[in-house]
């Protein structure tokens, strides 16, 4: 067992740029889709993503906002996180995640129409480290 602490965690995590984010879907059914995490990981255990509001992963996280997200760095380092979803349309909240990648996806910025944050708040971390592993205690949401 690993003792690595939240901040350390979220550090290494910021040099994964994409992860696969799993929702529940119809009949029971997980679905998985890559997402970038613009290096915008948070130390309390938020990471933010950016996507069309009209798509089946929104519907998805509508339904139940119960997700997973799983990381795959270097030399054998991963983590899985569950946590719990939530939707924004506020630009406010936008300008404070927006990267300038953003605007190869979504024309006009923060002010493309129909864009949507997906903020999840992670319940549960656990992480792979080579031999070693460990598990993230976070406060529930």
């Amino acid at each position: 067992m690993s003792d690595m602490t939240l901040s350390d965690l979220s550090e290494k995590m910021r040099d994964i740029d994409i992860a696969m984010l799993s929702t529940h879907t119809d009949g029971g059914a997980i679905a998985g889709r890559p997402m970038s995490n613009n290096r915008q990981v948070d130390y309390d255990g938020d990471s933010y993503y950016f996507t069309w509001e009209k798509s089946r992963m929104v519907d998805d996280i509508k339904k139940d906002p119960k997700v997973a997200l799983s990381f795959q760095g270097k030399k054998a380092f991963s983590v899985a996180v569950e946590g719990k979803a939530e939707l924004s349309t506020d630009k406010k909240e936008f300008k404070e995640h927006w990267t300038p990648d953003l605007d190869d996806w979504f024309k006009d910025g923060i002010d493309t129409k129909g864009v949507v944050m997906i903020k999840i708040h992670a319940s549960r971390i656990h992480y792979w480290d080579g031999e070693k592993e460990g598990e993230v205690k976070l406060k529930k949401h």
